[in-house]
């Protein structure tokens, strides 16, 4: 048995690596939309089903951003974010954290997961469920 045959398995290939958008984390670009207009941020977030409520739940934060920091310290807990690619997902805005950036988080479908058929209306169901938090 040669070590070849081993070496090109194609089922040692990363399943992650597909191209759905539908990885569990995100790092990248994203816009919030405010009630004033739009703020581009950067992002990290992570996301989990949770089995027993049959829903994912999701949570990260952006990169420092003073001016939208200034905003979520005087009241804003709202906004939408828009990842490029995907819908527009309605997001909770919580207190900044030590580095400057404000943490974010949903339920529903994550914000990156582009949009399908299926997508959709768990998107549509997220903005509903942050919305009555």
């Amino acid at each position: 048995m040669s070590t070849d045959s081993v070496n090109e398995d194609p089922g040692n290939e990363d399943p992650g690596n597909d191209d759905s958008g539908n990885d569990e984390e995100y790092r990248g670009p994203a816009t919030l939309c405010l009630d004033d207009g739009p703020v581009p941020v950067e992002i990290r977030m992570s996301a989990y089903f949770e089995p027993t409520e049959g829903r994912f739940r999701w949570a990260g934060r952006t990169g420092p951003h003073a001016a939208l920091r200034e905003r979520v310290g005087g009241g804003l807990r709202k906004a939408t974010i828009v990842v490029p690619g995907s819908p527009e997902t309605t997001v909770k805005l919580s207190d900044p954290d030590p580095w400057g950036g404000i943490r974010i988080s949903g339920t529903g479908t994550p914000p990156w997961f582009r949009a399908t058929a299926s997508t959709s209306t768990s998107t549509a169901e997220a903005g509903t469920e942050v919305r009555n938090a």
